[in-house]
């Protein structure tokens, strides 16, 4: 856990740098709508390593897809201590009942 919460202020502090030497900045420069199509372009490439890439490969997607996810998290203002209380939160609940509520 202390790997991603490094990470997570890595990102906070590479928001502001030069576009042009930091990918984390350049997301940023391009806005919302670019740092989601990259999340959900690192989460299809997960998908598809699930079905037929390597323990490798589907190591390489998840790596991605936690790093955009913090980097969108960021971009939203929204800490990844958010995140974790939410699962704690959900601990010990039915993924059935706990969908249901969410709907109710």
């Amino acid at each position: 856990m202390d790997t991603l919460f490094r990470l997570e202020q890595t990102i906070a502090q590479r928001r502001a740098a030069d576009p042009a030497e930091s990918y984390v900045a350049s997301l940023h420069a391009k806005g919302l709508p670019q740092i989601a199509r990259k999340l959900g372009e690192e989460g299809v490439e997960a998908a598809v390593a699930v079905l037929s890439g390597s323990a490798e490969e589907l190591t390489g997607e998840a790596a991605d897809i936690l790093f955009h996810l913090l980097v969108a998290l960021d971009a939203r203002g929204i800490g990844f201590d958010r995140v974790l209380e939410e699962l704690d939160r959900r601990d010990g609940i039915s993924g059935i009942a706990e969908k249901a509520s969410r709907s109710a």
